[in-house]
């Protein structure tokens, strides 16, 4: 089950049921299932606040994911997106806000699906990955 939400915005996903089976067709892809998965709309402040008390990190990003499974299983976690980070990346990267969203919010199941970001080498796979499944939405 996926699920969206806001925490501290006033913000409106469109499209939620194509959204939704986009991001399950893309999990079953990765050879995943997700039981349960919560996309948390909110402000860089609110996501800022999350990043220094639960990373120890003095930054601003548009999304901390939270991995809650099981050793194994099906995914269960939770992603916290700035509303107002994707809009500002949109803008510098010269994409829409929908583009730069699903990218966001792709990268995070991403990350449940088990690819990280740390090295150069995995920040290009995981490009490489958001772009696929981009390309992949068919709405």
């Amino acid at each position: 089950m996926i699920r969206f939400s806001t925490a501290d915005v006033s913000y409106q996903l469109r499209d939620r049921t194509l959204v939704r089976n986009w991001l399950e067709r893309i999990a079953r892809g990765q050879k995943q299932r997700i039981a349960s998965l919560d996309y948390i709309f909110c402000s860089d402040e609110y996501l800022y606040a999350m990043n220094v008390r639960f990373l120890a990190h003095r930054t601003y990003t548009d999304i901390i994911t939270f991995d809650h499974r099981p050793a194994s299983g099906p995914i269960e976690g939770e992603c916290y997106i700035s509303i107002e980070r994707v809009r500002e990346n949109a803008r510098s990267l010269d994409v829409s806000v929908r583009d730069e969203l699903h990218r966001v919010m792709v990268h995070g199941l991403l990350h449940l699906c088990g690819h990280g970001d740390k090295s150069p080498r995995e920040q290009q796979r995981m490009r490489s990955l958001e772009d696929s499944s981009l390309a992949k939405r068919n709405f």
